[in-house]
Protein backbone atom coordinates (compact mmCIF):
# COMPACT_ATOMS: atom_id res chain seq x y z
CA UNK A 1 0.00 0.00 0.00
CA UNK A 2 1.45 3.45 -1.53
CA UNK A 3 1.92 6.10 1.65
CA UNK A 4 -0.26 8.11 -0.22
CA UNK A 5 -3.21 6.10 0.34
CA UNK A 6 -2.45 5.21 3.63
CA UNK A 7 -2.11 8.69 4.45
CA UNK A 8 -5.86 9.24 2.84
CA UNK A 9 -7.49 6.04 4.89
CA UNK A 10 -5.65 7.87 8.21
CA UNK A 11 -7.44 10.72 7.10
CA UNK A 12 -11.10 9.16 6.70
CA UNK A 13 -10.54 7.08 10.23
CA UNK A 14 -9.80 10.17 12.16
CA UNK A 15 -12.03 12.44 10.58
CA UNK A 16 -14.39 13.58 12.72
CA UNK A 17 -17.78 11.54 13.32
CA UNK A 18 -21.12 13.40 12.45
CA UNK A 19 -23.22 14.19 15.57
CA UNK A 20 -26.24 15.79 16.63
CA UNK A 21 -25.75 19.49 15.79
CA UNK A 22 -25.28 21.75 18.82
CA UNK A 23 -27.67 24.41 19.54
CA UNK A 24 -25.73 27.37 21.33
CA UNK A 25 -27.11 30.21 23.39
CA UNK A 26 -25.50 32.73 21.30
CA UNK A 27 -22.63 33.50 18.58
CA UNK A 28 -18.88 33.85 19.27
CA UNK A 29 -16.44 36.17 16.99
CA UNK A 30 -12.78 37.35 17.52
CA UNK A 31 -11.51 39.64 15.11
CA UNK A 32 -8.46 42.09 14.71
CA UNK A 33 -10.82 45.22 14.17
CA UNK A 34 -14.12 45.97 16.41
CA UNK A 35 -15.49 47.36 12.72
CA UNK A 36 -15.07 43.15 11.39
CA UNK A 37 -16.47 41.76 14.37
CA UNK A 38 -19.22 43.95 14.04
CA UNK A 39 -20.07 43.50 10.70
CA UNK A 40 -20.13 39.56 11.46
CA UNK A 41 -22.68 39.97 14.31
CA UNK A 42 -24.76 41.78 12.12
CA UNK A 43 -24.43 39.52 9.12
CA UNK A 44 -25.53 36.62 11.54
CA UNK A 45 -28.66 38.83 12.97
CA UNK A 46 -29.99 38.86 9.38
CA UNK A 47 -29.91 34.97 9.26
CA UNK A 48 -26.19 34.31 7.96
CA UNK A 49 -24.24 31.32 9.44
CA UNK A 50 -20.65 31.46 10.87
CA UNK A 51 -19.54 30.78 6.61
CA UNK A 52 -21.38 34.19 6.21
CA UNK A 53 -19.87 35.95 8.70
CA UNK A 54 -16.57 34.87 7.94
CA UNK A 55 -16.50 36.33 5.11
CA UNK A 56 -18.00 39.84 5.93
CA UNK A 57 -15.47 39.76 8.81
CA UNK A 58 -12.38 39.09 5.73
CA UNK A 59 -14.13 41.96 3.36
CA UNK A 60 -13.98 44.32 6.55
CA UNK A 61 -10.93 43.76 7.26
CA UNK A 62 -9.75 44.41 4.13
CA UNK A 63 -11.18 47.91 4.01
CA UNK A 64 -10.39 48.78 7.73
CA UNK A 65 -6.96 47.31 8.31
CA UNK A 66 -5.27 47.29 4.77
CA UNK A 67 -2.01 46.97 5.95
CA UNK A 68 -2.26 43.45 6.64
CA UNK A 69 -5.01 41.69 4.69
CA UNK A 70 -7.47 42.93 1.39
CA UNK A 71 -8.67 41.37 -1.95
CA UNK A 72 -4.91 41.47 -3.00
CA UNK A 73 -3.77 38.69 -0.75
CA UNK A 74 -4.41 35.41 0.15
CA UNK A 75 -5.04 32.79 2.91
CA UNK A 76 -6.42 29.61 4.11
CA UNK A 77 -9.82 28.95 5.30
CA UNK A 78 -10.67 26.14 8.22
CA UNK A 79 -14.74 25.31 7.87
CA UNK A 80 -16.48 22.76 10.48
CA UNK A 81 -20.69 22.50 9.37
CA UNK A 82 -22.30 21.37 12.25
CA UNK A 83 -25.30 19.30 10.85
CA UNK A 84 -22.75 16.58 9.83
CA UNK A 85 -19.23 17.22 10.85
CA UNK A 86 -17.80 18.23 7.33
CA UNK A 87 -14.72 19.94 7.57
CA UNK A 88 -12.54 21.69 4.61
CA UNK A 89 -9.76 23.90 4.13
CA UNK A 90 -10.62 26.43 1.63
CA UNK A 91 -6.78 27.12 0.46
CA UNK A 92 -6.87 30.35 -1.20
CA UNK A 93 -3.16 30.66 -1.36
CA UNK A 94 -1.76 32.81 -4.02
CA UNK A 95 0.06 31.81 -7.36
CA UNK A 96 3.18 32.56 -9.29
CA UNK A 97 2.57 34.05 -12.49
CA UNK A 98 2.77 32.26 -15.54
CA UNK A 99 6.08 34.31 -16.25
CA UNK A 100 7.57 33.82 -13.16
CA UNK A 101 11.17 31.82 -13.08
CA UNK A 102 13.22 30.37 -10.14
CA UNK A 103 16.21 33.31 -11.14
CA UNK A 104 13.53 36.57 -11.64
CA UNK A 105 14.64 38.21 -8.39
CA UNK A 106 18.38 37.88 -9.51
CA UNK A 107 20.83 39.81 -10.74
CA UNK A 108 23.35 38.45 -13.53
CA UNK A 109 25.88 37.65 -11.11
CA UNK A 110 23.50 36.42 -9.59
CA UNK A 111 23.28 37.96 -6.39
CA UNK A 112 19.33 39.37 -5.21
CA UNK A 113 18.52 42.64 -6.36
CA UNK A 114 17.40 44.60 -3.02
CA UNK A 115 13.66 44.65 -2.08
CA UNK A 116 13.06 43.16 -5.77
CA UNK A 117 10.71 40.67 -4.25
CA UNK A 118 9.20 42.88 -1.25
CA UNK A 119 8.45 46.22 -3.15
CA UNK A 120 6.62 46.96 -6.21
CA UNK A 121 4.43 45.10 -8.55
CA UNK A 122 6.96 42.25 -9.35
CA UNK A 123 6.91 41.58 -6.02
CA UNK A 124 2.97 40.02 -6.22
CA UNK A 125 1.98 36.83 -7.13
CA UNK A 126 -1.51 36.05 -8.53
CA UNK A 127 -4.53 36.83 -5.64
CA UNK A 128 -6.52 34.30 -4.52
CA UNK A 129 -8.74 36.00 -1.49
CA UNK A 130 -11.71 36.86 -3.86
CA UNK A 131 -12.00 33.73 -5.76
CA UNK A 132 -12.03 32.47 -2.08
CA UNK A 133 -14.86 34.14 -0.72
CA UNK A 134 -17.06 34.09 -3.71
CA UNK A 135 -16.21 29.91 -3.44
CA UNK A 136 -17.05 29.46 0.18
CA UNK A 137 -20.55 31.79 -0.17
CA UNK A 138 -21.47 29.71 -3.17
CA UNK A 139 -20.87 26.96 -1.78
CA UNK A 140 -21.35 26.84 2.07
CA UNK A 141 -22.69 30.41 2.90
CA UNK A 142 -26.86 31.39 3.15
CA UNK A 143 -26.97 34.58 2.62
CA UNK A 144 -26.58 36.57 -1.30
CA UNK A 145 -22.66 37.62 -2.01
CA UNK A 146 -24.15 40.87 -1.90
CA UNK A 147 -25.43 41.17 1.17
CA UNK A 148 -22.52 39.94 3.35
CA UNK A 149 -20.05 42.14 1.15
CA UNK A 150 -22.70 45.34 2.18
CA UNK A 151 -20.71 46.49 5.20
CA UNK A 152 -17.53 46.81 3.60
CA UNK A 153 -18.53 48.51 0.54
CA UNK A 154 -20.31 51.13 3.06
CA UNK A 155 -17.09 51.07 5.08
CA UNK A 156 -15.08 51.85 1.53
CA UNK A 157 -17.29 54.43 0.61
CA UNK A 158 -17.47 56.45 4.20
CA UNK A 159 -13.98 55.61 5.37
CA UNK A 160 -12.88 55.00 9.07
CA UNK A 161 -11.09 57.20 11.24
CA UNK A 162 -7.27 56.00 11.54
CA UNK A 163 -5.43 54.46 15.21
CA UNK A 164 -1.85 55.65 15.92
CA UNK A 165 -0.80 51.84 15.84
CA UNK A 166 -2.44 52.39 12.05
CA UNK A 167 -0.22 55.17 11.65
CA UNK A 168 2.74 53.70 12.41
CA UNK A 169 2.10 50.72 9.83
CA UNK A 170 1.85 53.13 6.99
CA UNK A 171 5.33 54.95 8.68
CA UNK A 172 6.90 52.15 8.29
CA UNK A 173 5.71 51.02 4.65
CA UNK A 174 5.98 54.72 3.82
CA UNK A 175 8.70 54.45 0.87
CA UNK A 176 6.72 51.42 -1.05
CA UNK A 177 3.60 52.97 -0.96
CA UNK A 178 4.66 56.39 -2.03
CA UNK A 179 6.08 54.70 -5.49
CA UNK A 180 2.92 53.74 -6.33
CA UNK A 181 0.37 56.75 -7.23
CA UNK A 182 -2.77 55.09 -6.82
CA UNK A 183 -1.70 53.90 -3.01
CA UNK A 184 -0.34 56.85 -2.25
CA UNK A 185 -3.18 58.87 -3.15
CA UNK A 186 -5.36 56.70 -0.89
CA UNK A 187 -2.81 56.34 2.27
CA UNK A 188 -0.32 59.23 2.11
CA UNK A 189 -2.05 62.62 2.22
CA UNK A 190 0.14 65.49 1.60
CA UNK A 191 3.00 62.80 0.73
CA UNK A 192 2.89 61.56 4.42
CA UNK A 193 1.40 59.37 7.26
CA UNK A 194 -2.06 60.92 8.02
CA UNK A 195 -2.37 61.37 11.92
CA UNK A 196 -4.70 59.29 14.08
CA UNK A 197 -8.07 59.92 13.51
CA UNK A 198 -7.67 60.61 10.33
CA UNK A 199 -10.33 59.23 7.70
CA UNK A 200 -9.45 56.73 4.98
CA UNK A 201 -12.09 56.63 2.00
CA UNK A 202 -11.40 54.00 -0.25
CA UNK A 203 -14.15 54.74 -3.28
CA UNK A 204 -12.33 53.02 -6.33
CA UNK A 205 -12.11 49.94 -3.50
CA UNK A 206 -15.92 50.26 -2.36
CA UNK A 207 -16.71 50.08 -6.47
CA UNK A 208 -14.78 46.95 -6.80
CA UNK A 209 -16.14 45.38 -3.80
CA UNK A 210 -20.09 46.47 -5.35
CA UNK A 211 -18.79 44.92 -8.62
CA UNK A 212 -17.29 41.69 -6.91
CA UNK A 213 -20.69 41.22 -4.81
CA UNK A 214 -22.82 41.73 -7.85
CA UNK A 215 -20.76 39.29 -10.11
CA UNK A 216 -19.32 36.35 -7.53
CA UNK A 217 -16.20 37.66 -8.05
CA UNK A 218 -15.95 36.76 -11.76
CA UNK A 219 -14.89 40.76 -12.86
CA UNK A 220 -11.63 40.17 -10.60
CA UNK A 221 -10.63 37.50 -12.66
CA UNK A 222 -12.29 37.55 -16.04
CA UNK A 223 -13.50 40.98 -16.60
CA UNK A 224 -12.88 44.39 -16.82
CA UNK A 225 -11.10 44.57 -12.77
CA UNK A 226 -8.97 41.99 -13.86
CA UNK A 227 -8.11 44.02 -16.97
CA UNK A 228 -7.38 47.14 -14.87
CA UNK A 229 -5.37 44.81 -12.70
CA UNK A 230 -3.23 43.36 -15.61
CA UNK A 231 -2.71 46.70 -17.14
CA UNK A 232 -1.52 48.48 -13.66
CA UNK A 233 0.94 45.75 -12.60
CA UNK A 234 2.91 45.56 -16.23
CA UNK A 235 2.52 49.51 -16.24
CA UNK A 236 4.75 49.33 -12.69
CA UNK A 237 7.60 46.72 -13.88
CA UNK A 238 5.09 43.07 -13.10
CA UNK A 239 4.82 39.89 -15.18
CA UNK A 240 0.88 39.12 -14.56
CA UNK A 241 -1.25 38.30 -17.84
CA UNK A 242 -5.12 38.34 -18.02
CA UNK A 243 -4.33 34.54 -18.59
CA UNK A 244 -2.88 34.36 -14.82
CA UNK A 245 -5.86 35.56 -13.30
CA UNK A 246 -8.51 33.85 -15.52
CA UNK A 247 -6.33 30.83 -14.26
CA UNK A 248 -6.66 31.02 -10.85
CA UNK A 249 -8.98 28.57 -8.39
CA UNK A 250 -8.81 28.41 -5.12
CA UNK A 251 -8.32 24.49 -3.79
CA UNK A 252 -10.74 22.46 -1.16
CA UNK A 253 -8.27 20.23 0.84
CA UNK A 254 -8.50 17.66 3.47
CA UNK A 255 -7.46 19.05 6.76
CA UNK A 256 -4.71 17.46 9.06
CA UNK A 257 -5.97 16.04 12.20
CA UNK A 258 -3.95 14.51 15.04
CA UNK A 259 -4.05 13.79 18.92
CA UNK A 260 -2.01 15.31 21.70
CA UNK A 261 -2.86 14.07 25.56
CA UNK A 262 -6.83 13.45 24.60
CA UNK A 263 -6.76 17.08 23.00
CA UNK A 264 -8.17 16.45 18.77
CA UNK A 265 -5.59 19.23 16.51
CA UNK A 266 -7.23 19.99 13.58
CA UNK A 267 -5.55 22.24 10.88
CA UNK A 268 -4.31 23.24 7.78
CA UNK A 269 -2.10 21.23 5.28
CA UNK A 270 0.60 21.89 2.59
CA UNK A 271 1.40 24.73 1.28
CA UNK A 272 0.91 26.02 4.70
CA UNK A 273 3.82 24.73 6.34
CA UNK A 274 2.13 25.17 9.91
CA UNK A 275 -0.24 22.46 10.39
CA UNK A 276 2.78 19.79 9.36
CA UNK A 277 5.07 21.54 12.04
CA UNK A 278 2.66 22.15 14.41
CA UNK A 279 1.30 18.20 14.71
CA UNK A 280 5.24 17.35 14.89
CA UNK A 281 6.16 19.53 17.87
CA UNK A 282 2.80 18.56 19.70
CA UNK A 283 3.70 14.56 19.25
CA UNK A 284 7.65 15.16 19.59
CA UNK A 285 6.46 16.57 23.40
CA UNK A 286 3.84 13.97 23.94
CA UNK A 287 5.87 11.67 26.28
CA UNK A 288 7.11 14.53 28.30
CA UNK A 289 4.73 15.92 31.55
CA UNK A 290 5.44 20.10 30.53
CA UNK A 291 2.18 20.07 32.94
CA UNK A 292 4.57 19.79 35.76
CA UNK A 293 5.12 23.00 37.32
CA UNK A 294 8.44 22.30 38.74
CA UNK A 295 9.79 21.26 35.50
CA UNK A 296 13.36 22.73 35.00
CA UNK A 297 13.78 22.03 31.02
CA UNK A 298 10.40 22.61 30.11
CA UNK A 299 11.89 25.73 27.50
CA UNK A 300 14.44 23.43 26.65
CA UNK A 301 12.20 20.67 25.31
CA UNK A 302 9.66 23.30 23.28
CA UNK A 303 13.12 25.08 21.96
CA UNK A 304 13.86 21.84 20.69
CA UNK A 305 10.83 20.47 19.01
CA UNK A 306 10.34 24.07 17.42
CA UNK A 307 14.15 23.63 15.71
CA UNK A 308 13.54 19.89 14.43
CA UNK A 309 10.23 21.00 12.96
CA UNK A 310 11.32 24.21 11.26
CA UNK A 311 14.26 22.09 10.00
CA UNK A 312 11.76 20.16 8.34
CA UNK A 313 10.28 23.24 7.56
CA UNK A 314 13.20 24.66 5.19
CA UNK A 315 14.17 20.60 4.11
CA UNK A 316 10.65 18.85 2.72
CA UNK A 317 8.03 21.36 2.52
CA UNK A 318 6.61 22.92 -0.48
CA UNK A 319 3.50 23.13 -2.74
CA UNK A 320 2.34 19.75 -2.99
CA UNK A 321 0.70 20.52 -6.52
CA UNK A 322 4.46 20.70 -7.73
CA UNK A 323 6.66 19.18 -5.44
CA UNK A 324 6.48 15.30 -4.00
CA UNK A 325 5.61 16.94 -0.43
CA UNK A 326 5.78 13.43 1.94
CA UNK A 327 3.05 14.28 4.51
CA UNK A 328 2.92 10.63 5.74
CA UNK A 329 6.14 10.29 6.49
CA UNK A 330 6.71 13.51 7.80
CA UNK A 331 3.28 12.76 10.54
CA UNK A 332 4.79 9.31 10.88
CA UNK A 333 5.41 7.80 14.34
CA UNK A 334 8.96 6.64 13.44
CA UNK A 335 10.15 10.11 12.01
CA UNK A 336 8.72 11.68 15.12
CA UNK A 337 10.62 9.22 16.86
CA UNK A 338 13.88 10.22 14.93
CA UNK A 339 13.11 13.64 15.37
CA UNK A 340 12.87 13.12 19.14
CA UNK A 341 16.18 11.56 19.91
CA UNK A 342 17.42 14.55 18.30
CA UNK A 343 16.23 16.88 20.73
CA UNK A 344 19.28 18.79 22.21
CA UNK A 345 21.83 17.59 18.81
CA UNK A 346 22.24 21.16 17.66
CA UNK A 347 24.28 19.73 14.23
CA UNK A 348 26.01 21.71 11.79
CA UNK A 349 23.68 23.70 9.86
CA UNK A 350 24.55 26.67 6.56
CA UNK A 351 23.97 29.93 7.75
CA UNK A 352 21.32 32.09 6.57
CA UNK A 353 21.70 35.27 4.50
CA UNK A 354 19.88 37.50 6.45
CA UNK A 355 18.51 37.57 10.02
CA UNK A 356 14.24 37.86 10.13
CA UNK A 357 12.82 41.66 10.57
CA UNK A 358 10.90 42.27 14.06
CA UNK A 359 7.19 41.12 12.53
CA UNK A 360 4.77 40.32 14.83
CA UNK A 361 1.48 42.04 13.43
CA UNK A 362 1.36 41.68 9.42
CA UNK A 363 -1.00 39.02 8.36
CA UNK A 364 -4.67 39.05 10.06
CA UNK A 365 -6.94 36.18 12.15
CA UNK A 366 -10.56 35.67 12.62
CA UNK A 367 -12.69 32.82 14.50
CA UNK A 368 -16.42 32.61 14.54
CA UNK A 369 -19.02 30.02 16.13
CA UNK A 370 -22.24 30.46 14.89
CA UNK A 371 -26.06 29.63 17.17
CA UNK A 372 -25.77 25.93 15.22
CA UNK A 373 -22.52 25.12 15.94
CA UNK A 374 -20.86 25.73 12.12
CA UNK A 375 -17.63 27.43 13.44
CA UNK A 376 -14.94 29.20 10.86
CA UNK A 377 -10.50 29.79 11.74
CA UNK A 378 -9.40 31.90 8.97
CA UNK A 379 -5.50 33.68 8.63
CA UNK A 380 -5.56 35.86 6.03
CA UNK A 381 -2.27 38.06 4.50
CA UNK A 382 -1.06 40.38 1.90
CA UNK A 383 2.73 38.70 3.29
CA UNK A 384 4.34 42.30 4.82
CA UNK A 385 2.46 45.21 6.42
CA UNK A 386 0.73 46.33 3.04
CA UNK A 387 2.17 44.37 0.90
CA UNK A 388 3.83 45.17 -2.05
CA UNK A 389 2.56 48.73 -1.85
CA UNK A 390 1.17 48.68 -4.64
CA UNK A 391 -1.99 49.72 -6.17
CA UNK A 392 -3.13 49.19 -9.63
CA UNK A 393 -4.93 52.44 -10.52
CA UNK A 394 -8.66 52.77 -10.42
CA UNK A 395 -9.21 49.16 -8.80
CA UNK A 396 -8.22 50.11 -4.99
CA UNK A 397 -6.93 46.87 -4.37
CA UNK A 398 -3.49 46.92 -2.92
CA UNK A 399 -1.30 43.73 -3.71
CA UNK A 400 0.91 41.13 -1.67
CA UNK A 401 3.97 40.86 -2.15
CA UNK A 402 4.15 37.00 -1.69
CA UNK A 403 6.73 35.79 -3.90
CA UNK A 404 9.47 36.42 -1.41
CA UNK A 405 7.91 33.74 0.25
CA UNK A 406 9.43 30.80 -2.47
CA UNK A 407 12.84 30.05 -2.17
CA UNK A 408 14.39 33.34 -4.31
CA UNK A 409 17.96 31.44 -3.96
CA UNK A 410 18.89 28.41 -2.21
CA UNK A 411 20.39 28.84 0.68
CA UNK A 412 18.96 32.94 1.31
CA UNK A 413 16.61 34.26 3.97
CA UNK A 414 13.12 35.68 3.07
CA UNK A 415 12.12 38.65 4.97
CA UNK A 416 11.10 36.30 8.17
CA UNK A 417 14.65 34.53 8.25
CA UNK A 418 13.38 31.42 6.49
CA UNK A 419 15.32 29.21 4.22
CA UNK A 420 14.22 26.64 1.81
CA UNK A 421 14.61 24.05 -0.41
CA UNK A 422 13.63 23.09 -4.62
CA UNK A 423 9.95 22.34 -2.79
CA UNK A 424 9.50 26.04 -2.39
CA UNK A 425 11.27 27.47 -5.50
CA UNK A 426 9.65 29.61 -7.35
CA UNK A 427 7.85 28.38 -10.57
CA UNK A 428 4.48 29.41 -13.23
CA UNK A 429 0.90 28.72 -11.45
CA UNK A 430 2.96 27.42 -7.92
CA UNK A 431 1.76 28.47 -4.56
CA UNK A 432 4.66 29.35 -2.05
CA UNK A 433 4.78 27.42 1.24
CA UNK A 434 3.03 29.91 3.93
CA UNK A 435 3.44 29.74 8.20
CA UNK A 436 -0.39 30.86 8.46
CA UNK A 437 -2.06 27.90 10.90
CA UNK A 438 -5.58 28.50 11.87
CA UNK A 439 -7.01 25.69 13.49
CA UNK A 440 -9.66 24.06 15.68
CA UNK A 441 -8.50 22.38 19.33
CA UNK A 442 -10.86 19.95 21.08
CA UNK A 443 -10.71 18.74 24.29
CA UNK A 444 -13.57 16.63 26.23
CA UNK A 445 -14.78 19.77 27.50
CA UNK A 446 -14.42 22.68 24.85
CA UNK A 447 -13.63 23.28 21.36
CA UNK A 448 -11.48 26.02 20.18
CA UNK A 449 -11.13 27.89 16.82
CA UNK A 450 -7.64 30.07 16.93
CA UNK A 451 -4.96 31.40 14.98
CA UNK A 452 -2.38 34.31 14.79
CA UNK A 453 -0.63 36.75 12.47
CA UNK A 454 3.10 37.02 13.27
CA UNK A 455 5.38 35.45 10.13
CA UNK A 456 7.63 32.98 10.67
CA UNK A 457 6.44 32.99 14.61
CA UNK A 458 2.96 31.81 14.10
CA UNK A 459 3.36 27.86 14.19
CA UNK A 460 5.27 28.62 17.51
CA UNK A 461 2.65 30.85 18.81
CA UNK A 462 -0.17 28.26 18.20
CA UNK A 463 2.35 25.48 20.03
CA UNK A 464 2.28 27.47 23.14
CA UNK A 465 -1.32 27.68 22.69
CA UNK A 466 -2.06 24.66 22.20
CA UNK A 467 -0.22 23.40 25.21
CA UNK A 468 -2.09 25.90 27.21
CA UNK A 469 -5.35 24.62 26.13
CA UNK A 470 -4.37 20.83 26.42
CA UNK A 471 -3.55 21.35 30.30
CA UNK A 472 -6.17 22.91 31.21
CA UNK A 473 -4.59 26.03 32.68
CA UNK A 474 -6.69 29.26 32.96
CA UNK A 475 -9.28 30.97 30.77
CA UNK A 476 -9.20 31.68 27.17
CA UNK A 477 -7.49 35.12 28.05
CA UNK A 478 -4.28 33.60 29.70
CA UNK A 479 -3.57 31.73 27.20
CA UNK A 480 -3.78 34.89 24.83
CA UNK A 481 -1.79 36.54 27.33
CA UNK A 482 1.31 33.89 27.72
CA UNK A 483 4.81 35.55 26.99
CA UNK A 484 5.78 34.21 23.97
CA UNK A 485 9.49 32.39 22.72
CA UNK A 486 10.64 31.14 19.26
CA UNK A 487 13.41 29.15 17.46
CA UNK A 488 13.01 28.45 13.65
CA UNK A 489 16.01 26.37 13.14
CA UNK A 490 18.01 29.23 11.20
CA UNK A 491 18.81 31.56 12.13
CA UNK A 492 20.32 29.53 15.42
CA UNK A 493 18.84 31.53 17.91
CA UNK A 494 15.45 32.12 20.16
CA UNK A 495 13.47 35.26 19.88
CA UNK A 496 11.62 36.26 23.33
CA UNK A 497 9.42 38.93 24.66
CA UNK A 498 10.82 40.52 27.44
CA UNK A 499 8.81 38.61 30.01
CA UNK A 500 9.08 35.43 28.59
CA UNK A 501 12.42 33.95 30.10
CA UNK A 502 13.30 35.43 33.94
CA UNK A 503 16.80 35.96 34.73
CA UNK A 504 17.13 32.31 36.07
CA UNK A 505 15.80 30.57 33.02
CA UNK A 506 17.37 32.51 30.67
CA UNK A 507 20.86 32.12 32.16
CA UNK A 508 20.00 28.94 32.21
CA UNK A 509 19.47 28.47 28.80
CA UNK A 510 22.82 30.65 27.78
CA UNK A 511 25.12 27.61 29.68
CA UNK A 512 23.03 25.03 27.84
CA UNK A 513 23.98 26.81 24.33
CA UNK A 514 21.41 28.91 23.51
CA UNK A 515 21.87 32.47 21.83
CA UNK A 516 19.09 34.07 23.25
CA UNK A 517 17.61 37.53 21.61
CA UNK A 518 15.25 39.44 24.17
CA UNK A 519 12.99 40.92 22.00
CA UNK A 520 12.07 45.31 22.19
CA UNK A 521 8.33 44.55 22.12
CA UNK A 522 5.76 41.74 21.92
CA UNK A 523 4.71 40.06 18.91
CA UNK A 524 1.51 38.48 17.73
CA UNK A 525 -2.52 39.08 17.72
CA UNK A 526 -4.13 35.71 18.39
CA UNK A 527 -7.82 35.78 18.03
CA UNK A 528 -10.00 32.87 19.35
CA UNK A 529 -13.65 31.70 20.00
CA UNK A 530 -14.55 29.00 22.51
CA UNK A 531 -17.44 26.45 22.70
CA UNK A 532 -17.35 25.27 26.59
CA UNK A 533 -19.34 22.26 26.05
CA UNK A 534 -20.20 21.38 29.48
CA UNK A 535 -22.19 24.12 30.29
CA UNK A 536 -22.56 24.96 27.04
CA UNK A 537 -21.13 28.18 27.00
CA UNK A 538 -19.47 30.78 24.77
CA UNK A 539 -16.21 32.78 25.17
CA UNK A 540 -14.05 34.77 22.90
CA UNK A 541 -10.72 36.91 22.96
CA UNK A 542 -8.43 39.13 21.47
CA UNK A 543 -4.89 39.29 22.00
CA UNK A 544 -4.46 42.15 24.23
CA UNK A 545 -0.73 42.70 22.28
CA UNK A 546 -3.88 43.82 19.41
CA UNK A 547 -6.45 46.38 18.98
CA UNK A 548 -8.93 43.81 18.51
CA UNK A 549 -12.66 43.12 19.44
CA UNK A 550 -14.03 40.01 20.28
CA UNK A 551 -18.23 39.61 21.80
CA UNK A 552 -20.22 37.01 22.19
CA UNK A 553 -24.06 37.90 21.04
Amino acid sequence: MSRCVLFFLLLLVSAPVPADSPRLPAAAIASSHPLATEAGHAILAEGGNAFDAALAVAAVLGVVDPANTGLGGGGFWLLHRAADGFEIVVDGRERAPAAAGADMYLDRAGQIMARSSLDGALAAAIPGTPAAMAHISEKYGRLPLATVLAPAVRLAHEGFTISERYQKMIERRLPALADSPAAAAIFLPDGLAPEPGYRVRQPELAATLKRLASDGGKSFYHGDIARRLVEGVRAGGGIWTLADLAGYRPVERAPLRAEYRGMRITTVPPPSAGGVALIQMLKILEPYRLDKPARRDRERLLIEAMRQAYRDRAEHLGDPDFANVDVARLLSAEHIARQRAQLGAHGTKPAADTAPRAEGANTTHFSVIDRAGNRVAATLTLNTHFGSGFMPPDTGVLLNNEMDDFVIRPGAANTYGLVGSQANAIAPGKRPLSSMTPSFLETPDKVVALGTPGGSRIISMLLLASLEVAAGRGDLRAWLKRPRFHHQYLPDQVEYEPAAFDELTARRLGKLGYTLKRLDSEYGNMQAVVWHKTDNRLEAASDPRGDGAAWVK
